[in-house]
């Protein structure tokens, strides 16, 4: 068997087109598995921070109703209208807290698709 192997003619211009494309889609099918994989896994990350930031929100503005109605009732007898302006100085820096938090989960890298990314620069410099 072996010997009839080596003795077969190399395969024609058509057969190794065929060869060519059957490896191409073979390729271009095992980077779309891979690309779907990471999707789903960033598909998670996502609702994960969707669902951190939905859950910050609602439990930071039922505290921040309590308890800027509790600050501005007990310091209204002491320091009157001051107290809108400090409160409001407050709200922005938690604002501005969670702003940079919710930048920090996204650079993290966490949503994007690194190993197809770089696979997908393999290919290209490869057949470059």
């Amino acid at each position: 068997m072996a010997h009839d192997e080596a003795n077969r003619p190399p395969p024609g211009l058509i057969a190794s087109l065929g060869l060519v494309t059957r490896n191409a889609i073979a390729l271009l099918l095992n980077r779309l598995e891979l690309a779907a994989l990471e999707l789903a896994e960033v598909r998670n990350h996502l609702l994960q921070l969707v669902l951190v930031f939905a859950l910050a929100v609602l439990l930071g503005g039922f505290a921040l109703i309590y308890a800027t109605v509790t600050i501005v009732y007990l310091a209204w007898a002491a320091i009157g209208w001051v107290i809108l302006p400090i409160i409001t100085a407050v709200f922005l820096l938690f604002a501005i807290g969670l702003i940079l938090y919710a930048r920090a989960l996204i650079r993290s890298g966490k949503l994007s698709l690194p190993a197809t990314m770089a696979e997908l620069k393999s290919d290209r410099d490869m057949l470059v």
